[in-house]
């Protein structure tokens, strides 16, 4: 809405005009003076009357009003893509973000011929937790190997459920040497004591498998690499 008794100026177009474009030269910083070093981008002050003053602070407050919103709705937005891309029941990334994330090393490892790889892990007869303990047990458990494979990895590192008790890690800067060690040391953290149930100790045992993650390789074969190296060493025993 205008402000009243502009209407009738002539040059109240002109002059709004020089308004919003002086509001927006100083959201961004630039210099309010015209070429001739006075005024106010082009107009003097006689021609800065009391309604193009009041137009410009009423458009100052609505531009701050408006960055302030949008702000806020990136901050929703960031919460947003937070919370799907993370497992219902854990700290950890869900399978897809999971999967996006292998994507990303494996452009990156393309791109720079750095070494990465991937642990896959499986709990042993975690049916039988359930059976025996009960669901809320199982749930336990679950959280425990989550907290204690994101406790044991570096900041480079990326940790996943990739569902049920499935869960799997990405070591960045790692071969196949270094990733199986690493696997060790990280199935011995996870089966390092029992999760506290109530009056009970539920074990956890996990099974492994590593696989390389290739420059050229697809995400879903790397997994499927990774699941089958883990099941070959579960039927081994």
């Amino acid at each position: 809405m205008k402000p009243l008794g502009v209407q009738a100026d002539p040059m109240f177009g002109v002059r709004r005009r020089a308004a919003l474009r002086a509001a927006a030269a100083a959201q961004l910083g630039e210099p309010e003076q015209g070429p001739d070093g006075g005024g106010f981008l082009g107009l003097d002050e006689t021609e800065l009357t009391a309604p193009v003053r009041a137009a410009l602070t009423t458009l100052v407050s609505e531009i701050d009003e408006l960055r302030q919103e949008v702000g806020r709705l990136k901050t929703h937005l960031n919460e947003a893509e937070g919370l799907a891309d993370r497992d219902a029941l854990t700290p950890l990334l869900n399978r897809r973000a999971f999967v996006r994330e292998l994507k990303r090393v494996a452009a990156f490892a393309q791109r720079y011929g750095s070494p990465a790889s991937l642990v896959y892990f499986d709990l042993d007869g975690f049916k039988a937790v359930n059976d025996r303990f009960g669901h809320a047990a199982g749930d336990l458990a679950l959280q425990a190997v989550a907290e204690r494979l994101a406790a044991n990895v570096r900041e480079s590192d990326v940790v996943g459920r990739l569902g049920g008790d499935e869960f799997a890690v990405i070591l960045a800067q790692a071969d196949l040497a270094a990733a199986a060690a690493k696997a060790a040391s990280l199935a011995a953290a996870i089966s390092s004591e029992p999760v506290q149930c109530g009056e009970w100790l539920a074990p956890i045992k996990v099974s492994y498998g590593v696989g390389q993650i290739d420059p050229d390789a697809d995400a879903e074969q790397v997994l499927a690499q990774a699941d089958a190296a883990m099941y070959a060493r579960k039927r081994a025993g």
